[in-house]
């Protein structure tokens, strides 16, 4: 057992109890959070603006603090990037985190030096959770490839600004900096395909125990490999045990990365954002992500049917239900005030609080009322792949067809098989059959004859990576929306078609 694996069984064992004090009393939590927050805040522009003096409660926050996304807060971002202190949070950001909106374009998103340590020790707290459940640690000794963007930063305004992946690799505790790759001249080169290629000269031949990124990326990486190699991963890195992953649900890409691996091994999902790590999955053998309650970050949940009503409901911790949908709304000590992520999240436990990313609040179909979400649409392409085991799925988009050449309209799944059914037909009647399962509305829409059952158009395996490439978003931290209500993506990537 090397130093690293050894010295980090006694720090999980503290992480796990820590955990536990805070996540047996989520209520007390979020509110000593909240109180901090306000205190801490009362004197911004933001501050003043919302009287934040006189907030005690929650109730009184939500009748001063308005839902934003980040265009409702854009004019106290600008006067941050003007070069004025004390707007969102005391003091300046230490960061901006660019990220690309799809509304807002390019976003600036403010860190603070309170607010980094929750992305730090959040991925941390996840790898020492994973040591102290099942008790491996033996891959802290070896090589760990973070696929990530760039760590190079610019400035805006005044304000070091970069990824949110750069960002945290210049806080890289410096007892993994040894063993982390790739290294820090290959992460900095932005061209994605070129920086893979050096990524796989610098790893090909080193002792990789844990690989971490967002799926589809890190499935590029392994073919590439396995396309140099003529290899499975397994052989290429014996001992890669771990692979931690979030961004995107992991499902749709579980079956085809396992096999390029080539053997079962752990994984652990994330739930991070720009905005901030709000969770992570803490037990190996149970559904969910454990919400962090106590890291600078007070949530409130909208029901997402009253998303965009007026005045929808805020609901706080105590107050949500096992199996229902809500926008997920956060205030955190990096200035963001009723921020809507844009997330949808379903809790899967309240003892303690789990949750699953269940969508996009925007990405929806609905053209005809039938409101089929992100979740349904993942659901329904695992459960077709596990009836046709010799099906393996790249990527795949879903969007209305309203106005098709003949016929009545429908659903348009655009899929990039690896290795596609060998009854499209088939396949294409069981994702209809499934989705009517989970969705009534569609099952009314189908049965009553307003829509035809979805249809399929195949795609080149590499679609969607020449779909980003063109977009100038190939590899890092992006990803491609799973469903829309419109064809924007569809009218593009079909181009593709196989």
């Amino acid at each position: 057992m090397g130093i690293r694996s050894l010295l980090s069984k006694p720090l999980a064992t503290w992480i796990a109890s820590q955990q536990k004090k805070w996540a047996s009393n989520p209520i007390i939590t979020q509110e000593k959070v909240f109180q901090y927050l306000i205190k801490a805040a009362k004197n911004t522009a933001f501050g003043k603006d919302h009287d934040f003096a006189a907030i005690r409660h929650h109730q009184d926050f939500v009748a001063r603090v308005p839902i934003r996304d980040y265009e409702g807060l854009r004019p106290y971002i600008d006067r941050i990037i003007k070069g004025e202190s004390d707007i969102l949070w005391r003091g300046k950001p230490s960061y901006f985190a660019k990220t690309s909106g799809t509304t807002s374009g390019v976003k600036y998103i403010p860190l603070t030096k309170e607010s980094i340590p929750n992305h730090i020790n959040g991925a941390r707290n996840a790898l020492l959770n994973y040591v102290y459940e099942t008790g491996n640690a033996g891959f802290l000794d070896r090589k760990l490839i973070f696929l990530s963007g760039s760590p190079t930063l610019d400035k805006k305004g005044d304000i070091l600004t970069g990824r949110l992946s750069g960002i945290v690799n210049h806080h890289v505790p410096a007892y993994l900096r040894s063993n982390q790759m790739p290294s820090y001249e290959t992460n900095c080169i932005e061209d994605w395909e070129a920086k893979l290629e050096k990524v796989i000269e610098e790893t090909l031949k080193e002792d990789m125990s844990l690989i971490s990124g967002i799926p589809p990326w890190v499935q590029m990486y392994f073919d590439r490999i396995e396309e140099r190699t003529g290899k499975k991963i397994k052989d290429v890195f014996p001992n890669f045990s771990l692979f931690v992953q979030g961004g995107v649900n992991f499902e749709p890409y579980k079956a085809k990365l396992f096999e390029s691996i080539g053997k079962k091994i752990d994984s652990i999902e994330l739930f991070p954002a720009s905005e901030g790590f709000f969770a992570y999955q803490n037990k190996q053998d149970e559904e969910g992500l454990l919400l962090l309650l106590n890291a600078g970050i007070f949530y409130e949940f909208i029901p997402a049917e009253e998303y965009f009503n007026e005045n929808p409901t805020r609901l706080t911790i105590g107050e949500v239900e096992v199996g229902k949908y809500y926008a997920l709304i956060i205030n955190n000590n990096a200035g963001l005030w009723g921020y809507s992520l844009g997330d949808t999240v379903k809790f899967v436990s309240t003892n303690p609080y789990k949750l699953i990313v269940s969508g996009r609040i925007k990405h929806f179909i609905s053209a005809f009322g039938e409101h089929v979400i992100g979740e349904e649409v993942e659901k329904t392409l695992k459960f077709g792949v596990e009836q046709f085991p010799e099906t393996e799925v790249v990527e795949f988009t879903v969007a209305p067809q309203v106005t098709p050449l003949e016929g009545l309209p429908y659903h348009e799944w655009l899929i990039a098989f690896a290795k596609p059914p060998h009854s499209l037909e088939a396949f294409s009647k069981a994702l209809d059959t499934q989705l009517q399962k989970l969705n009534i509305y569609y099952e009314d829409l189908v049965g009553g004859g307003i829509l035809h059952p979805l249809k399929i158009t195949p795609l080149q395996p590499d679609a969607f990576i020449h779909y980003m490439k063109a977009k100038g978003k190939l590899g890092g931290q992006n990803k491609v929306p799973r469903l829309a209500n419109d064809r924007t993506i569809a009218d593009v990537i079909v181009q593709w078609k196989a």
